[in-house]
Formats: C-alpha cells, sequence, structure tokens
C-alpha cells in the first residue's frame, strides 16, 4: 500500500469521526489553522529532507513535490486539525457532564 492510499484511508476516518462534532466548530479558525500547519509542514519538511534527516522509499510514494516536501507529509496536519478541536470538545464534554451530575 502506497502511503497516499493510507493518508486517504486515514483522513476520510478521521472526518467521519470527528465530522459531527466540529459541526459546533466555526470553520474560520479551522481553515486558518489548517492553513498554517501546511506551510509550516511545507517549511520544515523541505529543511529536513534537504538535510537529510530522513527520506522516502521512491515505491511509497506519488513522487509529487510541494517545494521539497512530498505530498503524503500534508495529510498529518489536516488530521491533527480535524481530531485535536474534537477531541478537546469531547474531553470538556464529559469533564461538563461530570461536574455537572457531581453537584446534583
Amino acid at each position: 500500500m502506497t502511503n497516499i492510499v493510507l493518508n486517504v484511508v486515514v483522513l476520510v476516518l478521521v472526518a467521519t469521526v470527528t465530522g459531527w462534532t466540529l459541526r459546533r466548530h466555526r470553520a474560520g479558525p479551522l481553515l486558518w489553522t489548517a492553513a498554517v500547519m501546511v506551510v509550516l509542514t511545507l517549511v520544515f519538511d523541505t529543511i529536513m529532507i534537504a538535510v537529510g534527516l530522513y527520506t522516502y522509499a521512491p515505491d511509497k510514494i506519488l513522487g509529487v513535490y510541494l517545494v521539497g516536501a512530498p505530498l503524503e507529509d500534508f495529510a498529518y496536519p489536516l488530521a491533527a486539525v480535524l481530531l485535536l478541536p474534537a477531541v478537546w470538545t469531547w474531553v470538556g464534554d464529559g469533564r461538563r457532564q461530570r461536574h455537572a451530575g457531581g453537584q446534583s
């Protein structure tokens, strides 16, 4: 399995699991966060690959690079942008329910 197939499967799964929760959030901050994360990934992955910190097996990637970062690397920050606010919401909702239930 190539990295792009794995990335698409993971992103679809993450989007499915977090979609309902993220509907409560405003889209603007999520989009800005995604843009910042993509830019940071672009810059730092390009630097790390250029100095030889890691390499990719050519048969596992598409070979499409944005500056110096392979396309597949951008799935990780996008998954984080979806997962972190959703988990934060789930944990916060759970804490609110425990506190509300404990005060009755």
